[in-house]
């Protein structure tokens, strides 16, 4: 019959063109009846427990478990973004991880600048800018400079800096990292108006906006995921982290009227320099006041 021949799936049996391709036992092994061997599963995996910062995530409230089920799965299936993500980790947080210990903010935080912007530096349709997604005030407010040639909220390592004293003042109002990382999306005047009208100071009892409602459980979704890849299918191995490229540090404390002639006094060229110094947003660099500016040029791989 020609529905045969067409793929479905009936009782956990796939079944293509008439031939039995996969079946799952009772123990969750996936035996390949075409060959008659096991092989391991590729299956969806919920944790026992879980926390952010230390601070335990209360699995049995049933819409908490809910809320972290769904991301887990949603994340666990944008296979290419997820992929990247994990592939970039290894050179962003060699940056990230030792800031934040310096600081006194819990590793976990860097998981939310993965969920701020998948470790790049993008540019969101409200204007905020850089891995951890500063608006223009927010980034003076914590020292960042932001003008037309300069923006380090592109600058990874100042831009961590800031990141850090902006949740140092959050904790100490909420008394919460979790509440701390939620004002990061929510903002401190945000979060804490809807603590005063609940009357409730825990993340997961607090009825948000649905971004901010969300913005923690992606947080556990990609820590839970980039701490155990192998359980959600990524079979990503060290080698194929993209890698740190060692660079030298030159100081600069005048004006250089060409980006490009100094990139080629550097041994390197226009695009390298750009790529590894993002906060230059100009082609030229006018340090009237002799500010020191400290360049990164790569020594290997470019």
């Amino acid at each position: 019959m020609e529905w045969v021949k067409k793929a479905c799936v009936i009782g956990g049996v796939v079944l293509i063109s008439g031939v039995f391709i996969h079946a799952v036992s009772g123990d969750g092994v996936t035996t390949d009846k075409t060959t008659a061997e096991t092989v391991e599963p590729n299956y969806y995996y919920f944790p026992k427990e879980i926390d952010f910062a230390g601070e335990k995530t209360p699995l049995d409230i049933a819409d908490v478990s809910e809320r972290l089920d769904k991301e887990l799965m949603i994340n666990a299936n944008l296979h290419a973004s997820t992929q990247l993500i994990i592939k970039r980790a290894n050179r962003a947080f060699e940056v990230i991880e030792p800031i934040l210990k310096k600081n006194g903010v819990p590793d976990d935080f860097k998981y939310l600048a993965v969920i701020e912007s998948r470790l790049e530096n993008v540019v969101s349709p409200a204007g905020a800018r850089g891995v951890w997604q500063f608006m223009p005030a927010t980034g003076k407010q914590y020292g960042l400079e932001v003008s037309d040639e300069v923006d380090e909220r592109y600058h990874l390592a100042k831009s961590t800096e800031a990141a850090c004293k902006y949740l140092v003042d959050a904790k100490e109002k909420f008394g919460s990292w979790t509440l701390a990382a939620a004002s990061y999306n929510g903002g401190v005047a945000g979060v804490n108006r809807q603590i005063t009208f609940q009357g409730v100071d825990n993340y997961y009892d607090l009825l948000l906006t649905e971004e901010t409602s969300r913005y923690v459980f992606r947080i556990l979704a990609l820590k839970q995921i980039m701490q155990n890849p192998f359980k959600y299918g990524f079979n990503l191995l060290p080698a194929d982290s993209y890698p740190v490229l060692p660079v030298k540090k030159v100081v600069v404390n005048t004006s250089i009227p060409d980006l490009a002639v100094f990139a080629k006094q550097q041994g390197i060229n226009y695009k390298i320099l750009k790529i590894h110094n993002p906060w230059l947003r100009d082609r030229a660099l006018n340090n009237t006041k002799g500010k020191e500016y400290v360049f990164e040029i790569p020594i290997k791989g470019y």
